[in-house]
């Protein structure tokens, strides 16, 4: 049996995994002008990077928003197109050992799937993700590499630019902890530099999103929650999803390789 590719084509970037059974053998991401280049320069780049062989490659696998642009088979390898929802509920379950979560989708917006081995239900999507993050960063820092801001934001504190359930009360509120975010923006000091601001930005659209997750928890009665997609890779995403798990007594799980989670899904889902 040969190696499944499963392909994300977004619309300029593109992950790639190859996958030998279970085992994943090789990953990669592509950015290009359009979804057509991005796709064939993905699986080129997988070929050249670990030495393989078109004859090496059994079944391609697509999906994504980029899927239907390049037609037919690619390199003459048979080529499938998979339902993008469907891979990400079957990658977030592949890479966090799950039979059955909320699975949500970090891209540059975010959706929210309930996921087990057999079916995917899409329960909702927002507008709010890394494209809005980018988008704020260009206004309020001049700056739209993600990469960049994250780094910045690493240095930064919320403490000029965060209200909390601290700074407005003194007495203890039931669930909930001092530090609370009360208001995103709702303490900005003049003070604060461009690191407390690009944190800000950060815990402004991953506490948004993570709040929507709770939702879709507690609509269908799941306690364990993965995330995935491109801006789960910013260092604090995992510490502020930590503090989330233990605020609403949920299982916010950001597992490694998330940014290829769709992609692997594609690779493994069933074409049935």
């Amino acid at each position: 049996m040969g190696i499944i590719v499963g392909l994300d084509v977004g619309g300029s970037t593109t992950k790639v995994v190859g996958m030998d059974g279970d085992k994943i053998i090789g990953n990669k991401i592509v950015k290009a002008d359009d979804p057509v280049t991005s796709a064939f320069g993905a699986l080129g780049k997988l070929m050249d990077s670990y030495d393989l062989k078109i004859s090496d490659i059994e079944k391609l696998k697509i999906t994504g928003v980029g899927a239907s642009f390049p037609n037919g088979n690619l390199l003459g390898i048979p080529t499938v197109r998979i339902q993008e929802f469907f891979a990400t509920g079957q990658g977030g379950l592949f890479l966090s050992g799950l039979e059955h979560a909320v699975v949500v989708s970090m891209g540059t917006g975010t959706a929210f799937v309930e996921a087990t081995k057999k079916e995917v239900r899409h329960i909702i999507g927002s507008g709010v993700g890394g494209g809005t993050l980018v988008g704020l960063a260009n206004c309020a820092l001049n700056m739209r590499d993600f990469d960049i801001i994250a780094d910045m934001a690493s240095d930064g504190s919320l403490n000029h630019v965060d209200l909390t359930i601290g700074d407005i009360s003194h007495a203890v509120i039931p669930g909930l902890t001092m530090d609370t975010t009360a208001s995103n923006f709702g303490k900005m000091q003049e003070d604060a530099n461009k690191s407390d601001v690009a944190l800000g930005l950060f815990n402004l659209v991953f506490q948004s999103v993570g709040t929507m997750a709770v939702l879709a928890a507690r609509t269908t009665g799941l306690k364990d929650v993965v995330f995935t997609g491109q801006a789960t890779k910013a260092p604090m995403c995992q510490s502020i999803y930590n503090d989330f798990s233990a605020l609403y007594n949920l299982n916010f799980i950001v597992p490694q390789m998330s940014e290829f989670a769709t992609a692997i899904g594609a690779a493994i889902a069933s074409e049935e």
